[in-house]
């Protein structure tokens, strides 16, 4: 069984040796949690995709240097967030037309988030959510609300994908036959 290589070691094969093996199991291991972070701060999917890529790139290139001081994702998340950060200031006229378009929608025009609410008329969905167990719960919360894939989930609950599936197929149905 090969050993798991700590955050350090990983980051000094990188730099000294261009080690594509550990550059891969770097990013396997902070790719979807630094893509869920993002995601939290950022509504534009491709734009968060895009950062969380060049952000690595940075790491692969050596225009980013970890200096063994602090942890890992903590290092990752300011590189990712700056980069982020950068990509919205870029987002200028992109940005003031969707701002734009955003003012022109009709007032009496449903939001999703009100057309979502009102398909729930008979349940208490926050109550129905919070009965779930803790491991159904974090399941929902990476895969619905963080958007994760199911193999992205898995990476970041330390679980397999089948399970991720078994868990997300019985917390929909815990909901469902809640809010029936």
């Amino acid at each position: 069984m090969r050993k798991t290589r700590s955050d350090g070691e990983l980051l000094r094969a990188i730099a000294a040796d261009a080690d594509r093996s550990a550059f891969e199991e770097l990013y396997r291991r902070y790719a979807p949690w630094l893509l869920a972070r993002l995601r939290g701060r950022c509504a534009d999917p491709g734009l968060v995709d895009d950062v969380v890529q060049e952000t690595f790139l940075a790491v692969w290139r050596g225009t980013a240097r970890y200096r063994e001081e602090g942890d890992v994702a903590g290092w990752l998340w300011r590189i990712g967030s700056r980069r982020l950060i950068d990509a919205l200031r870029g987002d200028g006229a992109r940005g003031r037309l969707r701002q734009a378009l955003s003012r022109i929608r009709h007032r009496d025009e449903e939001s999703a988030e009100e057309r979502v609410l009102a398909g729930v008329e008979h349940g208490d969905l926050a109550g129905a959510l919070v009965r779930l167990s803790p491991e159904l719960r974090a399941v929902l919360q990476a895969t619905v609300i963080d958007g994760l894939t199911t193999r992205e989930a898995a990476v970041l609950l330390g679980i397999p994908p089948g399970t991720v599936k078994t868990r997300a197929m019985r917390a929909r149905k815990q909901l469902r036959e809640e809010l029936a």
